[in-house]
């Protein structure tokens, strides 16, 4: 009979301790999604995270009295082991009754559930929240006075607000709730757009300019004392909208031009120019958009840490990283190439990322702030574009220029080298 109480005292108090750990450790945005739902389960889900205080107190409540039980019925029980066996010093004999009846309650109803419970929080809390309210209405009104006796002190003694439940989700809940959404999405499934502008708004602030800008190399422009001809040209000829103004090298840019300022029948390049901004490639997007935005201003200049052009940032590109891919006339489809040869041997465009190619095709190619792209973690090491056909080789890679021109690397392909 005594064992038996033991036992249940034990899984009791896990209960008790693993509900409580499971609300504090569960994401507040899936709780809030699954209240709304038509179940019975998410009727007493509601009813038990709407007041969070009354929740957490009726487990506290129910562990205390469970533990009081379990310790009258434990040490009864080892009490008579001790007498049975051993004639043991009074002090020495109570040392091992709290050491053993501790020893298990911390392992079985304390560090085991809770870990378990933490790890699981979410659908725990969905599968024992039956019993869980069962509890909660029992002891109901001795946690509503443990409350109010609580609020009582701290409001008149220590002169601190009592219990108030959150309103709000925190950044990490809802960025933690996005990811879960996404994760159980089949891969052949498409994801809700909404989940993922959420995703994007939480990725948003961190990412910077560098992140997205059209690097250098790939930048389209007009020398400042080109002719209006030159200018309807390259309009038409790379099918942008918005068309870079540099005087004398990319270096200095000097602004842009809309090609709908065509339409005013300029005489000169410089007739339609509008200026442009320079910033930082660290400077975040968000404050980069705050900045177009006041200016009136849809593309800035991302600069080096040598002042010079790094590349451009337009506002599309930002809206992009929000919203996801604009579609319009302007946008390159073209697929960066990507091909495994043989082992070993990849053929890959030299724009694909550094951090990318090395987590996919396991790669150890140095990472630096200064380059984002392969293209450009070659120039920064050789300070030159090399010719198609020459041979680079590094710590435990060879690479080969397939394809390149006089402002760019397009094509290269890696190998790695044996015994390195």
């Amino acid at each position: 009979m005594e064992l038996t109480m033991i036992i249940i005292c034990l899984l009791l108090s896990a209960f008790f301790s693993g509900m409580e750990i499971a609300y504090i450790s569960s994401n507040k945005v899936y709780l809030e999604v699954e209240k709304k739902q038509s179940t019975i389960i998410s009727k007493v889900l509601a009813r038990l995270i709407e007041k969070p205080a009354q929740f957490i107190t009726s487990m506290l409540v129910g562990n205390t009295i469970v533990l009081v039980l379990y310790s009258y019925f434990m040490g009864s029980v080892v009490l008579r082991w001790f007498s049975a066996g051993y004639v043991l010093h009074p002090l020495y004999s109570l040392f091992l009754q709290i050491f053993i009846s501790a020893f298990l309650l911390l392992i079985a109803a304390e560090f085991i559930p809770k870990i378990f419970f933490q790890v699981y929080a979410n659908q725990l809390i969905k599968i024992f929240a039956l019993p869980a309210y069962a509890f909660y209405c029992l002891f109901y009104w001795v946690s509503r006075f443990v409350i109010q006796m609580t609020d009582f002190i701290l409001v008149k003694v220590f002169r601190t607000q009592g219990d108030r439940k959150r309103s709000f989700f925190s950044r990490g809940e809802l960025g933690n709730y996005i990811t879960e959404q996404l994760i159980g999405a089949d891969e052949q499934e498409e994801v809700d757009s909404e989940i993922q502008i959420f995703q994007n708004a939480l990725e948003f602030s961190g990412l910077k300019a560098r992140d997205i800008m059209t690097p250098r190399t790939e930048i389209a422009a007009v020398e400042l004392n080109d002719s209006v001809s030159e200018l309807k040209e390259l309009f038409i000829e790379t099918d942008y909208s918005k068309m870079v103004v540099y005087q004398d090298t990319l270096d200095n840019i000097v602004g842009y031009i809309h090609s709908f300022e065509l339409f005013k029948k300029p005489k000169t390049v410089k007739e339609v120019t509008i200026s442009i901004e320079y910033v930082p490639g660290t400077i975040y997007i968000k404050e980069l958009l705050n900045l177009l935005t006041r200016r009136r201003k849809s593309m800035a200049v991302i600069l080096d840490e040598y002042g010079g052009t790094a590349g451009i940032v337009t506002v599309e590109d930002i809206i992009e990283e929000l919203f996801g891919e604009i579609e319009d006339e302007h946008d390159d489809e073209e697929e960066l190439t990507e091909e495994v040869i043989s082992e070993g041997v990849y053929l890959l465009s030299a724009r694909l990322d550094v951090e990318y190619v090395n987590e996919e095709y396991g790669l150890e190619i140095p990472e630096s702030d200064s380059y984002l792209t392969l293209g450009g973690f070659i120039v920064h090491n050789v300070k030159e574009i090399p010719r198609t056909g020459e041979k680079l080789e590094f710590q435990s890679f060879e690479i080969s220029i397939e394809q390149a021109s006089s402002k760019k690397i397009e094509l290269i392909k890696i190998q790695r080298l044996q015994g390195k």
